[in-house]
């Protein structure tokens, strides 16, 4: 632990124990035990990979949640259709790690019979990091692309109102190196839990990400969240703000996203993902879309990854600007992070540290022992 972390009063705390922690509190919500399990292991999987905006910082949200009652604690999936390769799914806003999860699981199943299989989900919630689900295709020698539609937070280019998700496009494929490639990024600059957490930080966000109802910039990341409640802050696409950067090109991926994760399910879109009322509650609906290629089917696996290796390898190779010892490719930085924080553990500020102390006094969880008091 660095000086720094020891003046913020950060603690590290063992990977499994937190996942361990994470299982036990969603049991004790009254999720069954083996759908707290891939949940929590979404969550520590988000953590270990360095992905803390979409880990156990988000734990607090789900519990809260389940506690008001917009989640189903027991998930219950409808198969709407279902062909040689496809399928639609209901998810009766159960828990979206498990929906999605499973949906994954499907669609790797269809494409070792078939060379392809795609699962859209429609009335699912909060699934985790995309990438997740990326890699279980990744795990059985298959492409696996991830994408999901959220509540609104970003304009349409030359617009100022918050009308798309932040909307993740996920692709991941096998390399013959020790890590995948992965990309799993949001279809914004940065997306909401990155703005809640610089808020438990206390830290300023970067310029030109966010902008206010009147297209002016904002930076404060509380002033933002609580402008986000009113619809008067918008995350900038990529790109940015306009078309001299090309923010087009990030409003159009997340409408893009949009297509794929409500419109092939007829599912919720746009506006109506900041909730609808179902016999006086509140529901928090998204849509999924899931697709494996069996690269089998293709080239062969071996062929494949010795040839996205070389890919990865060559760019990585390639000529640095001035000052810049290293190129990445993307997962490369996560798989390191894994490794490292495998032995460190994972990085707890005061403020998760409160939110696990309070779900640990409420629901008398007194088995685990935390080295910090609030």
């Amino acid at each position: 632990m660095s000086e720094k972390e020891k003046e913020e009063g950060i603690y590290y705390i063992d990977a499994k124990q937190l996942e361990s922690f994470m299982r036990d509190v969603f049991i004790a919500l009254g999720v069954p035990e083996e759908d707290a399990k891939i949940i929590a292991d979404v969550l520590i999987t988000s953590d270990l990979r360095g992905i803390e905006s979409h880990g156990v910082q988000r734990f607090k949200m789900y519990y809260d949640r389940i506690r008001a009652g917009i989640y189903e604690t027991k998930t219950k999936i409808d198969v709407i259709k279902d062909g040689p390769t496809t399928a639609l799914w209901d998810g009766n806003n159960g828990m979206g790690h498990v929906i999605a999860y499973k949906a994954m699981k499907t669609a790797i199943e269809k494409a070792k019979k078939y060379g392809l299989g795609a699962v859209a989900v429609r009335n699912s919630t909060h699934f985790g990091i995309a990438g997740y689900y990326s890699l279980m295709a990744i795990k059985e020698g298959m492409i696996g692309i991830t994408t999901t539609n959220a509540r609104p937070s970003i304009p349409p280019t030359f617009g100022c109102e918050p009308m798309l998700g932040t909307n993740p496009l996920t692709v991941g494929a096998p390399t013959d190196e020790e890590f995948p490639f992965l990309l799993d990024c949001a279809t914004s600059i940065i997306q909401r839990g990155k703005v809640e957490l610089y808020a438990r930080l206390n830290k300023k966000l970067p310029k030109n990400t966010v902008i206010d109802d009147k297209g002016e910039e904002l930076r404060d990341p509380q002033e933002i969240l609580d402008k986000m409640l009113e619809r008067k802050a918008c995350l900038l696409p990529l790109g940015g703000k306009g078309e001299e950067t090309a923010g087009y090109k990030g409003y159009g991926y997340a409408t893009v996203v949009e297509l794929l994760s409500a419109a092939l399910q007829e599912g919720i879109y746009l506006r109506d993902t900041l909730g609808i009322k179902e016999n006086g509650q509140k529901r928090l609906k998204v849509g999924h879309f899931f697709l494996a290629i069996n690269i089998e089917n293709f080239a062969g696996l071996e062929s494949f990854k010795r040839t996205a290796g070389n890919i990865m390898r060559d760019l990585r190779s390639s000529r640095k600007i001035p000052g810049k010892e290293r190129i990445y490719t993307a997962g490369e930085k996560e798989h390191e992070m894994s490794k490292k924080r495998e032995k460190t553990g994972i990085p707890l500020n005061k403020s998760i540290q409160e939110d696990l102390l309070t779900m640990q006094k409420e629901l008398g969880l007194t088995q685990y022992k935390f080295p910090f008091k609030s």
